[in-house]
């Protein structure tokens, strides 16, 4: 294996050193897979049949970077520095956990042989190791072949597996997803009847899944098992309640359909314009039109979601509030949301500079989302209008990039600021400053900058106006 020799510097001595201490240690799980698939990183992950206090020691000798964060569930990591490259490095001693049906968290326990560690991991292609010290392949449970197949399968039942552990249910759709695995049908079906069982798991560790699945090259088909499975509905129901609701232009089989192909063009266009992937764009995307089910009216032969973006913009923000989200994550895909269909004014008719001006001043920090957001979402089976919407855009963001580098328009402030506005008018801080300010920052908007002694004339004919 390729991927063997390029880590040799590191897995010889490691091997070496706990060999010659009596104790197994085995590379293991992801690292390799990864190694197998010609993809294996800087993370390096072990399994040995040393206790953590042992493994503790051992490591100590071998590099001075250690840490036993992770001791009490039998994890010490390590950063070990060879020929130019950092690896960091976990070793766990040999796990045998005991899970209880009512409870979020195994209970710890240590094992005493690499196969009893091996099944208790969450697929067969995670459940292979290499002893570093023989290079004795271990693969009791098919992993290899699973691997070769592209195929997900769990080392024990499928119940037993996520009766154990329910998040491995969520782990199937972000590795199916990752890898482009197809999931074998028996535990398909296990998830379809245990998804309820994903209620114990805590919203942090779901929110985690979630969002590893999100940032895939290609989360679709992951999002989809997830969907077809039920499981969103235990934590996402705004998602799968999107099937039930036909698209106002028969554009998609349903707004469910539309939102994934949003997605997957956010996607694109993330890579496209130079972007890692971005949480912020990836949820705003799946979730920019969950507020038409609440919106849904139909007037004649058209069915129409008037104000879905708002109503949409607040369904987010108590979603992602309750997946525990971070606020300023919650906080940018709720305003996203609620400003994605205002290009589509533009579309129709064209903005003056003040207009565009707005607009920008509206998306603030979130103007490059916005854009993706709304390229994203100009989908239609129609080439005609598909291309002019498209065409619309661009001449858009050429309008905001010409006024920026005429105006500085992305640092778009009033001519004055509060403390200039309070020595022009003779003001202590409070409301009149923010409303003097607000006055002219709509000033700004509408008409360009103006010289600052201009701006306090201005100020000041509207300040006696005012109090006239």
């Amino acid at each position: 294996m390729q991927e063997l020799l390029r880590i040799a510097p590191v897995i010889d001595d490691l091997g070496n050193l706990f060999s010659d201490a009596g104790h197994e240690i085995y590379l293991v799980g992801g690292s390799v897979r990864d190694a197998l698939l010609g993809v294996l990183g800087h993370d390096l992950d072990f399994t040995t049949s040393a206790s953590p206090d042992q493994t503790e020691a051992l490591l100590k000798q071998f590099t001075p970077t250690t840490w036993a964060i992770g001791k009490e569930f039998g994890t010490i990591g390590a950063l070990k520095r060879s020929e130019g490259n950092d690896w960091q490095i976990e070793v766990t001693t040999f796990r045998a956990d005991v899970y209880r049906s009512e409870s979020r968290k195994p209970e710890v326990a240590f094992g005493d042989n690499i196969d009893g560690d091996l099944v208790r991991r969450d697929f067969t292609v995670n459940a292979m190791a290499i002893n570093i010290a023989t290079r004795a392949f271990v693969d009791p449970y098919g992993g290899l072949d699973d691997l070769a197949d592209g195929i997900l399968r769990t080392p024990s039942t499928p119940e037993i597996s996520f009766s154990d552990d329910p998040l491995r249910m969520l782990r199937a759709a972000r590795f199916a997803a990752r890898l482009g695995f197809s999931v074998e049908p028996g535990v398909v079906q296990a998830m379809k009847e245990m998804a309820e069982r994903i209620d114990i798991v805590s919203v942090e560790r779901i929110q985690a899944e979630l969002t590893g699945l999100l940032l895939t090259d290609s989360p679709r088909e992951g999002i989809d098992l997830l969907v077809r499975t039920g499981l969103a509905d235990r934590f996402l129901p705004e998602l799968p309640a999107l099937q039930l609701e036909v698209d106002e232009h028969a554009r998609h089989k349903d707004v469910y359909e539309h939102s994934l192909t949003v997605l997957d063009q956010a996607i694109e266009l993330e890579k496209a314009r130079g972007h890692e992937p971005d949480i912020v764009n990836r949820l705003a995307a799946l979730l920019h039109d969950i507020g038409k089910p609440a919106t849904r009216r139909f007037e004649g032969p058209k069915v129409t979601f008037h104000h879905h973006d708002v109503v949409g913009a607040k369904l987010v923000t108590k979603r992602l509030k309750a997946l525990s989200y971070p606020t300023h994550v919650v906080k940018s895909v709720a305003k996203l949301i609620d400003l994605h269909l205002r290009f589509h004014g533009y579309s129709d008719g064209g903005w003056s500079d003040a207009a565009v001006r707005r607009y920008v001043r509206d998306a603030g920090d979130e103007l490059e989302r916005l854009h993706i957001l709304t390229r994203a979402d100009c989908t239609t089976r129609n080439r005609q209008r598909a291309t002019r919407l498209r065409r619309a855009y661009e001449e858009l963001e050429w309008r905001i990039d010409e006024l920026a580098a005429q105006e500085e328009l992305n640092s778009l402030r009033p001519h004055l600021d509060g403390t200039q506005i309070m020595e022009v008018l003779d003001l202590k801080p409070g409301r009149e400053v923010g409303q003097a300010y607000a006055f002219l920052l709509e000033h700004r908007t509408e008409h360009g900058p103006i010289p600052e002694d201009e701006a306090v004339d201005l100020l000041r004919a509207w300040w006696a106006e005012r109090n006239g």
